[in-house]
C-alpha cells in the first residue's frame, strides 16, 4: 500500500510545483469591477497582495474596471485567455441578472474556474438616522414613498432591493448609480433615506451614529430582526428573502475563465488558501472590520451552479422584476 501511495504523493507535489513555477516572473491581473474605494476594491486589493506573497516570483496588479453593475469586469474575466494570468472578483448579484437574462450572453457564471470566496456576509437594510424610521414595519407603511440608493444595474444591492420592493410592495423608489461608499454618503447628505447591502459595509456607518439597521437577511446575528421572521406571511416575500439569504454565503468570490490548466489553477487555489489564512492577512482584515469566512476550490463553483438552479416561477419573477431598459 505504501509503495502504491508514495508515487501518487510525489506526482501530486510535482504538479502543484510545476503550476507555481509558471507564475515566476509573470504578472497576474486581478480585476475589480468597481472604482477604487469601497468594499470590493478593499477586499480585492488585500487578496491580491497576499496571493502575490504566497506565489513566489509573481506580481499581482489590481485593475479597476467599473461599469454596468460588475458586468463589464465579469465579462472581461470570462473572456480572458485561460492561462491563469487574469482572475478577479465580482458581485453575486450577477447570479440574479444571469437568471433574468440581463447579461445578454456575455458570460456564464456556471462556466468559470473558481478559486475561492472570502466571506459570508449577510445583507442588512439601513436607513438614515435623520429619517426617523426605526423599524422595518414602519418602513413598510411609510408615507410618502422613500428613496433607496443602490449601485449599478447588475449588482446584488440593486437586484435584491428591486426584488424586495416588488414582492413586498414596499413604498420605495430605487435610485441607482451609487458606487462604492457613495450610497452611505448620499444617506448623510439626505439625498436618499436608505439602502441595502452587506452588513459589514454598513456597520461602521451605524457605529458612527449616522444610520439604523432595521432588518437583516441571512447570517446568525440576533441584534437586529431577521427579515424572514417579518415576512413569513407573504409567500413571495419569503421566497425572495430565502434566495437573498443564500447569496450571503458567497461573498467576495475570486474566479478566472474556464480552462485554466489544472496545475496553474491548483497553484492559484493554494496561494489563495495561504493568503486568507495568513495571520497578517487576518489581522489586516480585522483592523478594517472585514468579515472572513473563506472557502477554497471547486465547492465555490458548485454553490454558484446551485444558486443558478431556480424554479421556472422564480426565473419568471426575476425577469419581470429586473427588467431593464
Amino acid at each position: 500500500m505504501v509503495a502504491a501511495i508514495l508515487p501518487a504523493i510525489v506526482a501530486g507535489s510535482a504538479i502543484a510545483q510545476s503550476g507555481a513555477d509558471f507564475f515566476k516572473g509573470k504578472t497576474v491581473s486581478y480585476i475589480v469591477p468597481t472604482d477604487a474605494g469601497g468594499g470590493y476594491d478593499t477586499n480585492g486589493r488585500l487578496v491580491a497582495e497576499f496571493m502575490q506573497k504566497h506565489l513566489p516570483g509573481s506580481t499581482f496588479v489590481v485593475r479597476n474596471m467599473p461599469g454596468a453593475g460588475h458586468i463589464i469586469g465579469a465579462a472581461y474575466i470570462y473572456a480572458a485567455k485561460p492561462d491563469g494570468l487574469t482572475i478577479g472578483t465580482f458581485n453575486t448579484g450577477l447570479i440574479y441578472t444571469q437568471l433574468a437574462g440581463v447579461v445578454g450572453g456575455r458570460f456564464d457564471l456556471a462556466n468559470m474556474d473558481y478559486i475561492g470566496k472570502l466571506a459570508s456576509d449577510p445583507r442588512a437594510i439601513i436607513v438614515s438616522k435623520k429619517s426617523g424610521i426605526t423599524s422595518f414595519e414602519q418602513l413598510m407603511t411609510h408615507e410618502p414613498r422613500v428613496r433607496f440608493a443602490s449601485s449599478g444595474g447588475g449588482t446584488a444591492s440593486t437586484a435584491e432591493t428591486q426584488m424586495l420592493i416588488s414582492s413586498l410592495n414596499l413604498p420605495i423608489d430605487l435610485v441607482t448609480g451609487y458606487e462604492g461608499n457613495d450610497a452611505l454618503l448620499a444617506l448623510r447628505r439626505g439625498e436618499v433615506t436608505g439602502t441595502l447591502g452587506a452588513r459589514s459595509s454598513m456597520e461602521p456607518f451605524v457605529k458612527e451614529g449616522h444610520g439604523v439597521m432595521i432588518a437583516q437577511i441571512g447570517g446568525s446575528q440576533t441584534d437586529i430582526p431577521q427579515l424572514a421572521s417579518l415576512v413569513d406571511d407573504n409567500e413571495a416575500g419569503a421566497r425572495v428573502t430565502a434566495l437573498v439569504a443564500s447569496q450571503g454565503n458567497l461573498s467576495r468570490m475570486t474566479a478566472g475563465p474556464k480552462g485554466i490548466p489544472a496545475d496553474r489553477l491548483e497553484a492559484l487555489r493554494e496561494a489563495y488558501q495561504a493568503a486568507v489564512t495568513d495571520p497578517e492577512f487576518l489581522a489586516r482584515a480585522n483592523s478594517m472590520d472585514l468579515p472572513i469566512d473563506p472557502q477554497v476550490g471547486p465547492a465555490v463553483g458548485e454553490a454558484v451552479v446551485k444558486a443558478l438552479d431556480q424554479t421556472p416561477e422564480m426565473i419568471e419573477f426575476l425577469k419581470a422584476t429586473l427588467k431593464m431598459d
